[in-house]
């Protein structure tokens, strides 16, 4: 029975993925942050633990267990993460820092811990990025950052790790149905402030945190696409999924920049001064 560690499971995006590789036969390890999560995934009868991304201690418990229990690991999917919301420069450097420590620098954490065991079994790295990384769009200038870091980062994976036999692919996935924009409104609420000079915009602000739930995918839909995408004999360097995966990214390689700068101004009502 293949092995499979996915990062982020409590909800959404990771819950689905976890569903969707247990029911094709694989023995999932789901972790999740908080202890009400992790109760939930043993309930439903995952090998679930915490697992905070950041903790280095949570880290080298669960790996650890792995190696004792296994010796290797056959897929990991990097999952966890959140999307940072408001002004760019009124989140500022606290705000881009948190931001690049769970979505990209946990990646190469987590990954760099679990190469012994993906090494031994030739396995298979899963990072999941987001069109955001390709089209970059105001208000959520931290989180499109670090997924275009996610997006480096993954091609420079996918070649280092050849060698070991370790495949690597990046998921984008476009609008997909989850909690990311619930949760990526209170964010934006936490760091747009009344004395903000965005505050005039607090509307777009929020559209924008919304944006994720634009007539999503399934995340169920999803999941069974990334699944089909590691069982191939050569995985793809990257798998754009859901609503707007595509044409998103085909808008920002083909417009010219004036006029995708004009259309993103004009969406976010940036066109009048302030």
């Amino acid at each position: 029975m293949p092995t499979v560690l996915i990062t982020g499971c409590s909800s959404g995006i990771g819950r689905a993925l976890a569903d969707a590789f247990r029911d094709a036969g694989h023995e999932v390890w789901a972790t999740a942050r908080k202890p009400e999560d992790v109760e939930q995934l043993l309930a439903a009868g995952f090998a679930a633990r915490q697992l905070d991304v950041n903790d280095t201690e949570d880290l080298n418990r669960l790996v650890a267990e792995l190696q004792d229990r296994h010796g290797s690991l056959d897929i990991l999917i990097n999952n966890a993460g959140y999307g940072a919301m408001g002004p760019l420069l009124d989140g500022g450097v606290d705000a881009m820092r948190q931001q690049f420590e769970t979505n990209v620098f946990a990646v190469v954490g987590v990954t760099r811990a679990l190469f012994p065991l993906l090494r031994r079994a030739r396995g298979r790295v899963v990072n999941i990025g987001s069109v955001s990384g390709v089209l970059v769009t105001p208000f959520a200038g931290a989180y499109c950052a670090s997924k275009a870091a996610v997006h480096a980062l993954s091609d420079a994976l996918r070649l280092e790790l050849a060698p070991f036999g370790i495949q690597v692919m990046e998921v984008q996935p476009g609008a997909i149905a989850s909690q990311f924009a619930s949760n990526a409104q209170r964010q934006a609420d936490q760091v747009l402030a009344a004395d903000s000079a965005w505050w005039p915009l607090r509307e777009f602000v929020q559209a924008r945190a919304r944006a994720s739930q634009d007539k999503p995918t399934s995340a169920a839909v999803f999941a069974q696409g990334v699944l089909a995408a590691t069982r191939k004999a050569r995985v793809p360097a990257v798998v754009r999924l859901g609503n707007g995966s595509t044409a998103l990214p085909l808008m920002a390689r083909v417009l010219p920049q004036r006029l995708l700068d004009w259309a993103l101004r004009k969406r976010f009502g940036l066109l009048r001064p302030l």
